[in-house]
């Protein structure tokens, strides 16, 4: 098992049952109000989703309340090809669907980025030529880089290099061309009429797609209704092919079967009873399903295993395939046309604030509005009281603690939490930690300073660095004792101090993880004694914060007071949360 590095987790209060978006108190709220004192369990079910490290959280400046990932509302800014990094208008997204249509294309096999290539061979560079000397033309493929797929492997080839989703649109596996109803209709009345300017082979199923037939059926039942109810067609000139798409078109259509008829011109028309047809031929969209898989079972027999598509390859690809064209075998995968990016807006659920919003344009990376938690509320790092100073760097970057330093049943261990305060103002801290952590395996925690104060964080640079050279010395003489050793730390004292920050010990004890020593539950039930699950032999506090404050209010929108009172103006806030400690692995043996 790989050692673990103290790590800081904060919890967010939307995971609470008695939270809601809108303020007003829940059901929770109204039967148990007991249960708002309750201690925090990290290893409850819930717990996973509601603990973020600090970097993850957001802050609301008017509810002054943490936000995670999950309780912001989210609003799009912009839709945006990773590929090209070219901006989509959202109104594009209803005719276009959600992908990329310029010339940005994925391999089916690697998912990796697709470019465009001549297959005419380059000149040689050794040999002279005209400085009027034509680029290689066509045609051209899509090659991959990653693993050498190429369009080619499916007979799939383009005359121009640009406008690849366009050319792609219009021709299926092996170079086939995909008909437009337009050119169906017209190679379909020419057969009929038996010119013979028409092709040799007869249209089939396999000459309809999808995409096709959808048009043929919509042409056909539009056709229909014109049939049964000239003058409510005639009404609807003006309105295009609001008879099919309307929400009230399939009750006008299944009326039509039903012989019910409708609206006035069923009033006006008694004698007769509107009945709609079903389509017939290939011209209106009837297409026979294909039940005879034999020629797929006898290719399936004689390939490979690796010439089968696999899953992720499968759901992959587009859906608008030909649906009687089963993707079975990687000869039938085409290019994966890039699924377009957004860049969103985070609103807080309650006073619908903005609390992150990034630019506009693609290219810039930066946020207009980005109130990240670390520059509202305290920072809190973790490390071993009796540390090398590797261990004084921030959590998240310190080295994994060896396994010789795993944390032993029975034995006390201290460990040192520094806060520091981010704002201007200076804060008072007031933590809260229960006695024995919840779990089967229960630890004694032991906070020796719970309330101390923190310092603002100024900006005149001078006097803070003498102010920390200060401090360094205070706390060389205090760490080397009144007898030359070691000092300890006191209950109630604050271990260090500085300029904005402030760090405390906390004892603990952990406890055994023998399943023969456990205790009875309550009520003298038999204690659980499976075998340990993942992750349980890691040490976790969870620990109640609350900071309270004196915020300046006269930059705040929308005070009431007057000038003179403007400037004694300070209001008192307060905060309070849960977080989880993280402190290391308890030794097994």
């Amino acid at each position: 098992m790989a050692p673990l590095t103290p790590y800081t987790y904060i919890q967010c209060p939307c995971s609470d049952t008695s939270f809601s978006p809108s303020g007003a108190p829940t059901s929770d709220d109204k039967t148990e109000p007991e249960d708002d004192d309750r201690t925090f369990d990290p290893r409850a079910p819930r717990a996973n989703y509601s603990l973020y490290p600090l970097e993850y959280l957001l802050y609301c400046e008017d509810c002054h309340q943490i936000r995670c990932p999950r309780c912001v509302n989210e609003e799009i800014v912009t839709y945006y090809c990773p590929s090209c990094l070219f901006e989509v208008p959202s109104s594009n997204l209803k005719t276009e669907g959600n992908r990329c249509t310029r010339s940005c294309f994925q391999c089916p096999i690697c998912i990796g980025p697709l470019v465009v290539t001549s297959l005419e061979a380059p000149p040689e560079p050794t040999l002279l030529a005209a400085d009027n000397t034509a680029q290689p033309t066509g045609p051209y493929v899509l090659t991959c880089s990653y693993c050498n797929w190429s369009s080619t492997e499916i007979g799939i080839q383009f005359d121009k290099p640009n406008g690849i989703y366009q050319q792609l649109a219009k021709m299926s596996n092996g170079g086939k061309p995909r008909l437009t109803a337009k050119e169906f209709r017209e190679r379909s009345r020419k057969e009929k009429e038996g010119d013979p300017e028409s092709p040799s082979s007869p249209l089939t199923n396999s000459d309809v797609d999808a995409e096709l037939q959808f048009s043929q059926l919509k042409a056909f039942y539009q056709s229909q209704l014109n049939e049964t109810n000239p003058q409510a067609a005639a009404g609807l000139g003006s309105l295009a092919d609001l008879g099919i798409s309307s929400p009230g078109s399939l009750s006008r259509i299944m009326s039509m079967y039903t012989g019910a008829g409708h609206g006035a011109s069923h009033k006006q028309s008694r004698g007769r009873l509107p009945v709609m047809r079903e389509a017939r031929t290939l011209d209106e969209g009837f297409q026979e399903a294909d039940l005879d898989d034999s020629a797929l079972i006898e290719k399936l027999r004689a390939s490979a295993f690796e010439d089968t598509a696999s899953t992720d390859q499968r759901l992959a690809q587009q859906p608008s395939l030909p649906s009687h064209h089963p993707l079975l075998f990687v000869d039938d995968l085409r290019p994966i046309p890039y699924l377009l990016r957004t860049k969103r807006s985070k609103r807080c659920p309650v006073c619908r604030h903005i609390i992150s919003k990034p630019e506009s344009k693609i290219s810039n990376p930066r946020f207009r509005i980005r109130l990240i938690a670390g520059s509202y509320i305290p920072t809190i790092t973790v490390r071993p009281f009796h540390a090398p100073e590797s261990h004084n760097v921030p959590s998240g970057l310190r080295p994994p603690v060896p396994a010789e330093l795993w944390l032993a049943p029975h034995r006390a261990s201290q460990y040192v939490l520094t806060f520091q305060n981010p704002i201007f103002e200076p804060v008072k801290v007031t933590l809260a930690a229960p006695a024995a952590t919840p779990g089967r395996f229960a630890s004694t925690v032991t906070v020796l300073c719970p309330q101390f104060d923190i310092s603002a964080n100024t900006d005149m640079w001078d006097d803070a660095l003498k102010e920390e050279g200060e401090v360094q010395l205070q706390l060389q003489r205090r760490r080397a004792g009144e007898d030359g050793g070691p000092a300890q730390p006191e209950p109630g004292k604050i271990w260090e101090r500085g300029r904005n920050w402030v760090s405390i010990v906390v004892e603990v004890v952990p406890a055994s993880l023998r399943l023969d020593g456990l205790p009875p539950g309550p009520g003298g039930e038999e204690p659980d004694r499976s075998p340990l699950k993942e992750d349980e032999d890691v040490l976790e506090i969870p620990m109640f914060v609350r900071v309270e404050w004196e915020a300046d209010t006269r930059d705040d929108v929308g005070s009431s007071t007057t000038t003179r009172d403007n400037k004694e103006a300070r209001e008192k806030r307060e905060l309070a949360y849960w977080c989880v400690l993280g402190l290391g692995r308890i030794a097994r043996g």
